[in-house]
């Protein structure tokens, strides 16, 4: 008599293992699936296409809390935490196959297929996007089978022979009913290295042969028309700890919606300029290079930045202004707003505006003397003084459309952020650190302020709520950037809270009235203590 099929389960003991099995399967999986995408496919990448999704589908709240916990780094936390959860649900797959089988590789094959729809439907998807998920759901599936298969009793994996006589005729025939542990253990450590190595070759692969990468090495910007003037003697304070006037590209903050730094080739760019216009207008990256490209000085800014953060950098940027191409254009009189778009579709409205009443707007090239870096928009992006940049420094920029905000709504303003994003008044403490221990004596308290377009009047520092101190101002590039800010101090030995405030040209005196990012820009005062021994 034949035995059950039910027979063919892991047995109870043994289920535990069968977890290790999913991990190592959807470990093996995703990283021949990484390694297919660095192939063939590099916008297919399975775990950045669904990390993107969960960044589209995330509550405001959520992306708030991530960059005020990780500022520049929420992108590597965001991929931790979804190989933290993959893998748990990977050994909820296992024990699932082992217990009820096949449903555990029915569960991989589910999310294979869903990172295959969610990779061909992202903005910007290759025409073979779709397949590094397949691949690695499909090999999902075979490693997890394998896998829970070893676990079975060899007598389950054998075509069935006559039932025994008695009931304990065979009890005793461990070696040829038991799974072998350690062949599981072998093949289960086996995928999991060639996943590992896979995904690491795949990463070595991507950045070998980036043709974007060796486009930018190559690339040589022509000379600006206009030229930046350039940073003012004394505008640089050199103090150990202090942010340099000058932030070096490496040091800029990157704060997008990209896992994955999109690649856009510069021979294969195009800016579309349409919408609410009597001519469209369409800008190849040869035509833009060959206008007259001009140099400036701007500060921008994140307004996830809390009071006192350091989203936030200065840079010489060259290109084009962007009120001269809207010109070709001709805005209708009731147009009001430009809603720009990336590659990649993520989207920000800037105010008509604001790109069209003389600041030095600009489709920037260039960043700091060298063209774009890939994390920062090249080959192309926007830049414009005195908006807060979720509705302005569109990076990797290929689409600029004419409209109005009760028309179009961008990115962040459909989750919940002000419309309109102009930079509020603010400054910061650099020296000493919080929490710094200092000698009684002469210290030197230091820092940075800006509002961008308005310019810094002075700035004021206070000890332990005590009378308000004028701090010196070092001589400012422009009313577009920071300007550095110094006031030296007596200290005496006790704890002490630090604060300053800033004065802006217009006279407005900074608040306060403390007030997080959400939704358009943080306020209060900032400060400091410290220790003084």
């Amino acid at each position: 008599m034949a035995a059950p099929r039910s027979a063919a389960r892991v047995p109870a003991p043994l289920a535990g293992l069968a977890g290790l099995a999913g991990v190592a399967a959807v470990i093996v999986g995703v990283g021949l699936g990484e390694l297919t995408a660095a192939v063939v496919a590099p916008t297919g990448s399975p775990v950045a296409a669904i990390g993107s999704a969960l960044i589209d589908l995330a509550p405001s709240w959520a992306k708030d809390t991530a960059i005020a916990l990780f500022g520049t780094g929420d992108k590597a936390a965001l991929l931790t935490g979804i190989s933290i959860v993959l893998l748990v649900l990977a050994a909820l797959a296992g024990w699932l196959e082992a217990r009820r089988p096949p449903w555990g590789a029915v569960v991989v094959a589910v999310f294979g297929i869903g990172g295959a729809v969610v990779a061909a439907t992202r903005p910007g998807a290759g025409g073979l996007a779709w397949l590094p998920a397949l691949v690695a759901g499909a090999i999902g599936v075979v490693a997890l089978r394998l896998l829970v298969r070893m676990l079975r009793p060899r007598a389950d994996r054998r075509p069935a022979r006559p039932a025994p006589e008695s009931a304990g005729e065979y009890e005793g025939d461990t070696s040829e009913t038991q799974p072998s542990r350690r062949a599981f253990f072998a093949w289960a450590g086996a995928a999991t290295a060639v996943g590992i190595i896979a995904v690491a070759v795949g990463g070595l692969r991507s950045a070998a042969s980036s043709g974007v990468t060796a486009a930018r090495r190559a690339l040589r910007l022509p000379q600006p028309a206009v030229a930046a003037s350039p940073v003012p003697a004394g505008a640089e304070l050199d103090l150990p700890g202090l942010a340099d006037v000058v932030t070096p590209n490496s040091s800029f903050y990157r704060i997008d919606t990209a896992l994955i730094v999109p690649e856009v080739d510069p021979a294969d760019w195009r800016l579309r300029i349409h919408g609410m216009v009597a001519h469209e207008v369409e800008l190849t990256w040869d035509e833009l290079l060959a206008l007259p490209l001009q140099e400036s000085w701007t500060t921008l800014t994140c307004v996830s930045n809390e009071v006192g953060g350091d989203l936030i950098g200065n840079a010489r940027w060259l290109g084009y202004p962007l009120r001269e191409l809207l010109a070709r254009a001709q805005p209708t009189a009731d147009a009001d707003m430009v809603l720009s778009r990336s590659v990649d579709g993520f989207t920000a409205s800037s105010p008509l505006e604001a790109l069209t009443d003389g600041r030095d707007a600009i489709l920037a090239v260039g960043m700091n003397g060298e063209p774009l870096p890939l994390e920062h928009g090249f080959p192309v992006r926007m830049v414009v003084p005195g908006l807060y940049g979720y509705v302005s420094a569109t990076k990797w920029v290929v689409d600029l459309e004419v409209t109005r905000f009760d028309r179009a709504r961008a990115y962040w303003t459909d989750r919940g952020w002000s419309e309109r994003g102009p930079i509020k008044l603010q400054s910061r403490i650099d020296v000493p650190r919080r929490g710094q221990g200092l000698k009684a004596g002469e210290v030197m308290i230091a820092g940075v302020a800006w509002q961008q377009q308005v310019g810094i009047e002075a700035v004021e520092v206070r000890i332990d709520e005590g009378e308000w101190m004028p701090a010196t101002l070092a001589a400012a590039i422009s009313d577009d950037t920071w300007v550095q800010w110094s006031l030296p101090w007596t200290a005496e030995k006790g704890d002490h809270v630090i604060q300053c405030r800033a004065t802006s040209k217009a006279g407005e005196v900074q608040t306060d009235a403390v007030a997080p990012p959400a939704p358009d820009g943080a306020t209060g005062w900032h400060w400091r203590t410290v220790s003084v021994f």
